[in-house]
């Protein structure tokens, strides 16, 4: 997988600094790249299906980065495609009132799925590790003096234990987590900055306070080196991916996506025995019914109850090639009127 060279699992030290936050160190060919694309969410939305009814496991995935790495076109992108049914995604900002009054994970385990789904946590409880780090939040908080009294360095220490532990305890119940970093440079950061200044469509984006953090840009890739390497694990890996080419981000994330949901081998699940005795005698009866086309009663009949998917998959394939053939065919149609116009 070629997002490998980006995942720490707890055998190595992650420096941020010495990864790349572009495509050009990769050598790899644009056009090339958005073919893969295409074919991993291909791959991806087929297993989906098959993942939503094992029900066997649940996949978390975690988005963390610093302001304007791509996080929102990057889930438009990816869950756009996916069966709304089984993916979701969870959006934390800074925590309200109700959600301060609670423990730091509470809210996040509001959002988890069920098994069979999948979501995607656009930040996360990493932001109460990483914020509160950078930012020395700990005396902010309105908590008992055993957990507050301590220093920010031992503060901080419990909260990446308790994450690990949270994250061992989704593994042993079932579910997947894996977690990207999307690692923007400075300089890319500032261009997509000036963007969301320069655009009315795009001003919402921008806050005036995202400058302050700007100017912590280094005290953040430090604090996430540690972060990720403190609570990177191979149950429950990070990757560090380039995020100034969005094409190339949102590859690496679809192999990231592809290789967890294949972890899990999903299979469709079996019928009780008792109903797949009554499979034959349904079908029958359905093509008894009145007014049945004698085509589909001698097409049915070829057909095996409980048949090979792969089959069904090459002619839903073929169907689809045909469908594209047809669209082309009258866009052609429609060109040649306008130009007649």
């Amino acid at each position: 997988m070629k997002a490998d060279k980006y995942r720490f699992d707890g055998d190595k030290k992650c420096r941020l600094q010495d990864l790349p936050t572009n495509a050009k160190k990769d050598g790899v060919d644009k056009e090339e790249i958005l073919q893969k694309f295409r074919s991993n969410m291909d791959k991806i939305i087929e297993m989906q299906n098959v993942f939503y009814a094992d029900k066997r496991e649940g996949i978390v995935v975690v988005l963390q980065a610093q302001d304007a790495a791509g996080k929102d076109s990057l889930i438009r992108h990816v869950a756009g495609e996916l069966n709304p049914q089984g993916v979701k995604v969870a959006c934390f900002k800074r925590p309200n009132d109700e959600e301060l009054a609670h423990d730091y994970l509470w809210r996040v385990n509001k959002a988890l799925p069920e098994r069979g789904e999948i979501v995607i946590l656009n930040r996360s409880y990493y932001e109460d590790v990483i914020t509160a780090k950078v930012h020395k939040l700990k005396d902010t908080y309105h908590m008992a003096q055993r957990v507050t009294g301590v220093s920010e360095e031992e503060f901080i220490d419990r909260r990446i234990r308790q994450v690990k532990n949270y994250e061992q305890y989704l593994y042993e119940n079932s579910y997947r987590v894996v977690k990207v970093f999307l690692h923007v440079s400075k300089d890319e950061q500032r261009e997509r900055f000036l963007e969301r200044i320069d655009r009315q469509d795009k001003n919402w984006k921008f806050e005036s306070s995202d400058l302050e953090d700007r100017k912590l840009f280094s005290t953040f890739i430090d604090t996430f080196n540690d972060v990720i390497t403190k609570t990177a694990t191979k149950e429950s890996p990070w990757y560090a991916i380039p995020a100034d080419n969005k094409w190339y981000t949102r590859y690496l994330f679809s192999e990231i996506l592809l290789n967890v949901i294949e972890s899990t081998h999903p299979q469709y699940p079996q019928l009780p025995e008792e109903e797949q005795k009554k499979l034959a005698a349904c079908k029958a009866e359905l093509l008894a019914e009145e007014n049945t086309p004698k085509a589909m009663i001698v097409d049915e009949l070829e057909k095996p109850v409980s048949g090979d998917p792969k089959k069904w998959e090459k002619e839903e394939a073929e169907d689809k090639k045909e469908e594209k053939k047809a669209e082309k065919k009258e866009g052609k149609k429609a060109d040649k009127k306008g130009k007649e116009k």
